[in-house]
């Protein structure tokens, strides 16, 4: 299957960068799917999920429902200094970015919907503006100023997500992990903040098991 994609590849997150996106099939959803990791962001108008795992980080889902486009972000802050060339790790850029691709693909900014996903406060120690509430927050008021109409979204809370996007029918599936996952990822996401560090940086929704 040919896949049309765009995708940005943060090295630090990934500790490598890929050439092709991180595909592979599922046989519960029946489909392919591309796995989006933290300060990535991928559109694609072939049938195919795109999934992501979410604990304090948001993803949105943007889609043109007349040409059946859609992409989906991920990003861990809502906003900073871009310093080392890989922006799409905060909010401000990897929704400019991803909106900015869709419209190069023939998508019309006044058709754009959006669905939005994450921003659990998983993260411990956290306690004063959590970053998780911040993220959400931020993807909020973001698409409000922008003019994008918000179909669905499950944002907040405790727990991890699961997000499974369809971008050419617009259908999410989201699975909200239960306390046992909540280490495995707010492990992960605290490397990948642990690493930030270490760089220089001046609708519908429908649960599945």
């Amino acid at each position: 299957m040919r896949i049309r994609a765009a995708r940005a590849f943060d090295p630090i997150a990934n500790q490598r960068s890929r050439a092709r996106p991180l595909l592979y099939h599922d046989p519960q959803l029946g489909t392919d799917v591309v796995k989006i990791l933290p300060a990535e962001y991928f559109c694609t108008d072939s049938d195919l999920a795109l999934m992501t795992v979410l604990g304090s980080c948001v993803a949105a889902c943007l889609r043109d429902p007349l040409l059946r486009l859609g992409g989906m972000n991920h990003f861990m802050l809502p906003d900073g200094e871009v310093t080392d060339g890989v922006p799409a790790r905060y909010g401000s850029h990897a929704m400019e970015l991803l909106i900015n691709e869709l419209i190069k693909r023939g998508a019309r900014r006044e058709r754009l919907e959006a669905k939005v996903f994450g921003g659990g406060n998983v993260l411990k120690g956290f306690t004063s503006q959590p970053v998780g509430t911040r993220n959400a927050e931020f993807v909020v008021d973001y698409l409000d100023r922008e003019k994008i109409q918000v179909v669905a979204k499950d944002l907040g809370g405790i727990h991890p997500r699961k997000v499974c996007y369809f971008p050419t029918s617009g259908r999410v599936l989201v699975k909200r992990l239960p306390h046992a996952h909540e280490d495995a990822v707010a492990a992960e996401e605290m490397a990948y903040k642990d690493r930030l560090k270490q760089t220089p940086v001046t609708g519908t929704v429908e649960l599945f098991s």
